[in-house]
This record gives C-alpha cells, structure tokens and sequence, in this order.
C-alpha cells in the first residue's frame, strides 16, 4: 500500500479557501479517483500554541492505494482538471510526498 500526501504549505501573501477545497474540489476529486483508493482524507491542520511551533501547512490530502501505479491510472486522465481547479481555492504550489505505508496500527 502507498500513500499520496498532497501538501499546501504556507506563505507569507498567499490564499487558501478551505471550504472551496473541501465541499467543491475534494468531491470532484472524491468522483474521479474514488473507485481506485482505499481512503481518502483531508486534514485542517491547527495552531497548537506553544511549546508547539505553528503548523506549516493550509491543509493535507492523503490518498491510500494499492500502488503508485493503481493511483497514476486513476489520477493522469484527470490530472489537468483538478489541477486546474486549484487556482479556485489557492495560489500556493503544493508539495507532494509519495510514500510506502509501513505501518498501520488502528
């Protein structure tokens, strides 16, 4: 199983709506590649306060699959959408972090 871990960070001057990207782009994105991923999730990151330093980040998607290869042939043919539905709800460049899943105790 790997994980795909979208991430907004943060900048000084930049934008993000979050209610645009939870209730309009995940859904379309929820329609698109839904039917190959174990889970989806979208986390709101929060301000700890000290001693925690403030969280980096807008927000964080993780998409779960079988393989990375299960997650680019549901994702490419829809690729240019959702990226391009990205200015909608934020200017920043997101970071994405492609990992193995190694351990997943619940």
């Amino acid at each position: 199983m790997i994980k795909v871990t979208i991430l907004y960070p943060k900048a000084a001057g930049s934008r993000f709506d979050f209610d645009y990207y939870l209730n309009t782009h995940m859904p379309m994105a929820i329609a698109r590649l839904g039917h190959a991923m174990s889970a989806i999730t979208v986390d709101r990151p929060i301000e700890p306060g000290a001693p925690w330093p403030p969280s980096p980040y807008y927000a964080v998607c993780n998409f779960i699959c079988e393989s990375r290869e299960t997650f680019e042939a549901a994702f490419l043919p829809h690729m240019a959408e959702l990226q391009g539905d990205s200015p909608n709800y934020t200017d920043v460049s997101q970071e994405v972090l492609i990992t193995e899943l190694a351990l997943d105790h619940r």
